[in-house]
């Protein structure tokens, strides 16, 4: 264990990011996983942009890499197009 007051508060803050972190990216993955099991065209037209935003967010505060989201959207736009 850390003998250091910063290090133990670190430690704390690293536990609470992991977690949230853990959330979201969870989150990502079971709406990626909804959108991509809908068979119908419209009602994936309805998900996407939410599922997109969520991606950008998840990017922008570097939850996922950018890379990765644009490779999701882009999956997920040819998914769509193929119903």
């Amino acid at each position: 264990m850390a003998n250091h007051k910063s290090s133990v508060k670190r430690i704390r803050q690293t536990k609470t990011k992991n977690l949230h972190n853990k959330y979201y990216a969870k989150t990502m993955r079971n709406a990626v996983r909804k959108l991509r099991a809908i068979t119908n065209k419209d009602e994936a037209m309805k998900l996407y942009p939410a599922v997109q935003k969520m991606l950008d967010k998840l990017a922008k505060t570097n939850i996922i890499h950018k890379n990765k989201a644009a490779n999701l959207k882009s999956s997920l736009c040819k998914h769509i197009a193929k119903l």
